[in-house]
């Protein structure tokens, strides 16, 4: 909330975080998935940041999916895999996220070792009993291999979280999950329509919702913004997630994201003011406050643009 020091100010919705929190402790025994839902602009995204940003300064290992819709559409380079003749490979995206988690996830790349080996190449591989980072180094700099080389990281997370040596905890963090189910807009050479399970990157981060590993978390949000072919009034996990993403996440933990209440529309608002954001005299009195509370319905994202302008 506000306290008048905005270099000190951080807006945390408090019921949110609370369920990560409430369930950390369980992690060692088991899986647990929660789902941030609500109407568009409310502030899933940011709830989803708040959770990560708790897990990392637990010593949790983050694995961060900013936008699972854009693995599904607007592909730049689009190729038949190496490994199964029936998927198709995103060396691009695969190597960002690579490069991405590397960055994130640096002080663990060392102490995670390779609990089988990999072949690439005829001259190629990478051996059994090697640190982690190396792996993802090797992604990075064969973009070719970057798609086989994700999946192959993401099941050493997955069968090493929670472990008695050397395990750690593991969060997978993925903003717009639906987009892992549905339709995609990419085409195949013959123009038929590529489905998600066909796309290597997200067959393999299904096998991370999966109900299936222990000693981590999944915390995940809908999205309307990316959302293809879905109702722009859908915000519902039945709605987005549809009957096969629903079964997969099942069981998890639905957390509704909320507008703002009176309380956290005051401390914005109050905010917004401090930092100079409202500079119209008319956004200033309480007549104003009150037409800001109309126009935007205490909808997070709508009065943070409406204040854009004023």
């Amino acid at each position: 909330m506000y306290n008048g020091h905005p270099q000190m100010n951080t807006h945390i919705r408090k019921r949110n975080i609370s369920v990560v929190t409430r369930h950390s402790d369980q992690v060692g025994q088991s899986l647990f998935s929660m789902l941030f839902y609500g109407v568009k602009g409310s502030g899933k995204t940011m709830s989803l940041c708040h959770a990560v940003h708790y897990c990392s300064k637990q010593g949790w290992l983050v694995l961060h999916i900013p936008d699972a819709h854009l693995w599904v559409k607007n592909c730049k380079e689009l190729l038949p895999s190496s490994y199964h003749a029936s998927r198709f490979d995103q060396p691009i995206q695969a190597s960002n996220w690579l490069r991405n988690f590397r960055t994130t996830n640096e002080h663990f790349l060392s102490k995670i070792k390779l609990r089988q080996r990999y072949v690439w190449t005829k001259r190629e591989s990478t051996e059994e009993g090697r640190p982690l980072g190396e792996l993802v180094d090797m992604g990075v700099s064969r973009v070719k291999s970057s798609s086989d080389v994700v999946g192959a990281v993401l099941k050493e997370l997955r069968l090493q979280a929670g472990g008695t040596e050397g395990g750690f905890r593991l969060a997978v963090a993925v903003d717009g999950v639906n987009g892992l189910w549905g339709r995609t807009t990419l085409k195949k050479e013959d123009k038929s329509p590529v489905a998600p399970e066909e796309l290597t990157l997200v067959h393999n981060l299904r096998k991370m919702i999966n109900n299936d590993w222990c000693g981590g978390a999944v915390i995940a949000t809908l999205s309307q913004t990316g959302s293809l072919y879905a109702p722009s009034s859908a915000y519902l996990p039945q709605e987005l997630l549809g009957e096969e993403g629903f079964d997969s996440m099942d069981p998890f933990i639905p957390v509704p994201v909320s507008l703002y209440s009176e309380k956290e529309f005051e401390s914005c608002y109050l905010y917004y003011l401090d930092r100079h954001w409202l500079q119209h005299p008319h956004s200033q009195t309480e007549e104003g406050k009150k037409e800001l509370i109309f126009l935007s319905n205490r909808n997070p994202s709508v009065l943070e643009r409406l204040c854009a302008f004023l």
